[in-house]
Formats: C-alpha cells, sequence, structure tokens
C-alpha cells in the first residue's frame, strides 16, 4: 500500500474489535479515495494515537491536509444545485407527484462533492454564508446559514426562492466519532420545506444519513454515505424510508440506495440505485420506472452561486477563512495551518472574554422557537416585487454611511 501506511503501516496493529467489514472498499472510484505520503500519514498517525474507539471528535483538530476549501455552511448550498427539480411542484394535483419531485430535490444534491476524501472547515459561533442565485428563467434564489451553537456544533440554514414558491428551513447537528479504522459523523437535524404554492401540504421534511471516513489506518481512504434517512409529508400521509447503504467487504455494491415510498400503510414505489450515478422510482400499481436523477447527466447542470466578495464582513464564511482558502489551494500545508490556528485562537479568547463578562451569544439571523432554530423573518408568503426586498434587506442590511 502506497502513501500512508507504505512506510508507518508496519507499526500499526490491528485494532481491537475491528470487523472485516471496517475496511475501505475494493471497487471505488479514484474520486472517492485518498492516499496519502509519507508525511500526511505521520501527522494521522499521530493523531490518531491520542484517539479511543467511541471517542467524541468535535474537539479534535484535524490536520490541514483533509480538508476541503470551504465551510460547512457554504457545504449546505450543495441542496440548492438543482432547483428545477423542485420549481413547478405546487402545479402538480397528484400529492404523490409533489412527494416524487421533494424526493428527486433530495437525491440530486449528494453527487456534489470533493475528490477523496475531505471534510469542510468546522464554523465557529457567529459565522455565516449567505448567497443569491440568478436563475435562466429570471428568477432568483437567497440563502444563508450561520453558525448558531459551537459546542454542541449546530448550523441552521434558510432559502427561499419567492418567484417559485419554495421555502426552505433547516438545521444540521454533526456528531462525529472515531470508529478503529473509520470516522463517523452522525448527521442529525432536517430539512424542512415548504411549497408557497399548496400551504395545505405543510411541511416535507427530510432527515441525513451519516457518513463514514474508512480505511484510516489500513487500506485506501474512503468516504461512505450510510444508514436510514426519512423524507415524510404527514398532512398527505406520505413516507419514504430511504437506506444509504455501506458496502461489505465481499459483497454489495458501493455508493447504492435502496427505499420503499408508502401512503399510509400502503407501499407506492420503490426507489433504488446509485446516489453517485442513476438513481430510479418504480411504481408499485404500474411496474413502470422513472429515472430520479441521473448525475451523469444531469450533474453539470448546477445553479450558479452569486457571493459579493466586496460586500463580504468578517464573520462572513469566505472571508473568515480566506487565508485558508488560498493557502489550501496553494498546497502550503504550513501556512494552512498557521492561518487555521489563527481563526481558531480568536475564536478562543473571543469565549474566554464571553465567559469572563457573562455575556451571552445571540445569533444573528436565527432564533429558537418551539425547540426548532427558525429565522428572525416573517416568511413572505407571496411572489411580489415587495416580498422579494424584504428577504434580500433581511439577509444584505444596508449599511449605515
Amino acid at each position: 500500500m502506497m502513501g500512508l501506511f507504505s512506510q508507518a503501516g508496519s507499526h500499526i496493529k490491528r485494532a481491537r474489535g475491528l470487523s472485516v467489514d471496517d475496511r475501505a472498499p475494493e471497487d471505488t472510484e479514484p474520486d472517492d479515495t485518498s492516499i496519502l505520503d509519507e508525511n500526511e500519514g505521520s501527522v494521522i498517525l499521530s493523531l490518531i494515537s491520542q484517539l479511543r474507539v467511541g471517542m467524541d471528535l468535535s474537539k479534535v483538530t484535524f490536520p490541514t491536509f483533509v480538508l476541503e476549501p470551504r465551510s460547512m455552511l457554504e457545504r449546505i448550498t450543495d441542496f440548492m444545485s438543482h432547483p428545477d427539480l423542485i420549481f413547478g411542484a405546487e402545479k402538480c394535483d397528484d400529492p404523490e407527484e409533489r412527494f416524487t419531485r421533494i424526493l428527486q430535490y433530495y437525491l440530486a444534491g449528494w453527487h456534489i462533492k470533493p475528490k477523496g476524501v475531505k471534510k469542510p472547515y468546522n464554523p465557529v459561533l457567529g459565522e455565516f454564508f449567505r448567497c443569491r442565485y440568478d436563475y435562466p428563467n429570471g428568477t432568483q434564489g437567497f440563502f444563508v446559514a450561520e453558525q448558531v451553537s459551537h459546542h454542541p456544533p449546530i448550523s441552521a440554514f434558510f432559502y427561499i426562492s419567492p418567484a417559485n414558491r419554495v421555502c426552505i428551513v433547516g438545521e444540521l447537528r454533526p456528531k462525529s466519532k472515531f470508529l478503529g479504522n473509520s470516522v463517523s459523523t452522525t448527521m442529525e437535524g432536517e430539512n424542512r420545506i415548504m411549497l408557497m404554492g399548496v400551504p395545505d401540504d405543510g411541511e416535507y421534511v427530510v432527515t441525513m444519513p451519516n457518513m463514514y471516513a474508512r480505511g484510516i489506518l489500513f487500506g485506501k481512504m474512503v468516504l461512505e454515505l450510510g444508514d436510514t434517512c426519512v423524507v415524510k409529508n404527514e398532512k398527505n400521509r406520505l413516507f419514504c424510508d430511504l437506506e444509504f447503504k455501506t458496502k461489505g467487504f465481499f459483497s454489495g455494491t458501493y455508493n447504492a440506495i435502496a427505499g420503499r415510498v408508502r401512503r399510509g400503510n400502503s407501499d407506492i414505489g420503490e426507489v433504488s440505485g446509485r446516489w453517485s450515478h442513476v438513481m430510479e422510482f418504480k411504481s408499485i400499481k404500474s411496474g413502470s420506472k422513472r429515472v430520479l436523477f441521473d448525475a451523469a447527466k444531469d450533474g453539470q447542470s448546477i445553479a450558479p452561486k452569486y457571493v459579493p466578495d466586496i460586500e463580504q464582513e468578517p464573520y462572513e464564511s469566505r472571508h473568515l477563512w480566506k487565508d485558508l482558502t488560498q493557502a489550501i489551494e496553494e498546497r502550503n500545508m504550513e501556512r494552512a495551518t498557521e492561518a487555521k490556528s489563527a481563526v481558531e485562537d480568536a475564536q478562543r479568547e473571543l469565549r474566554r472574554k464571553r465567559e469572563e463578562s457573562g455575556e451571552k451569544f445571540i445569533p444573528r439571523y436565527f432564533e429558537r422557537q418551539d425547540g426548532r432554530w427558525e429565522p428572525k423573518l416573517k416568511i413572505p408568503r407571496d411572489d411580489s416585487s415587495e416580498a422579494i426586498d424584504a428577504v434580500q434587506t433581511w439577509i444584505w442590511p444596508p449599511t449605515a454611511e
């Protein structure tokens, strides 16, 4: 094995309790795996020597070469990359068809990922990311995400396209653990999608699969999605239990998904395929199949984000992490480590001052309501120019001259 374990692998004893399924899959694609060089391997080994199985990794500092050059707050926008799949869903008379469109939107976000095994930056408390989308049909969408809690880490986010009658509110609460030859990230939280043209539908609620970085002690490092998530619309009694299947060492298919869609207690369809390739829906009643998403065919049609650089504030993600991002892109890992430490040290000092003064952090864009994080905005229910202006002014308030 090259890279990480060609020099160090002979010194690592197999961790007690590791199963053969904890190894990296054998038939992974090049873009899904990472092979580290000798220096990177030494850093990983030094880090791993401090860990124990089951340990919470929320306070562990990872080396910069495993970082994707963007914040987790920006990565959330991957799920806003194919809006055409959900736009116009409110015009469908059949609630099952509207549900299927929501399912399409959700599944289309997973194929977007960096090459290899990379993790985005952990957002600091008060960090936020905001952007605008300009769509080919002349309409717009608006997004803002904010780190509303650091321990435990919670990212709240809000998306709206008034002209296309779509609103999405959600939160993510990742929890990472060291498992031996892998690291797991449990993605707690949910997306709550509203088709504003059919308010009687209520919310479409979507949960997330868990993530596993495998092969960190031996074999190739590879990222997998695993376990079961749920898509549901309680008003219409529609549900989908969707399983993201991790591949076994001897059998199975990499990146596979499988699910059953039901209305009440009756199955109405099956979902199958691979989230990195093609996913299909098969109607139980008619036996017909339809493609939900084809990553090879449609994956390049990603809605571009507009992030105004000249208006960046100190705690906006791209501005906050700009030195780290530049260093990673230049492959200058020493400078990247310095830049990352500078942000984290400043955050620790700010936290110390808050504790001494008794000051309580108050998020800028979100607030807790009935146990959920909601935007501090009266969400407009129409597509008027006034509604669009209200959203823009809330996300980008005018600066005092």
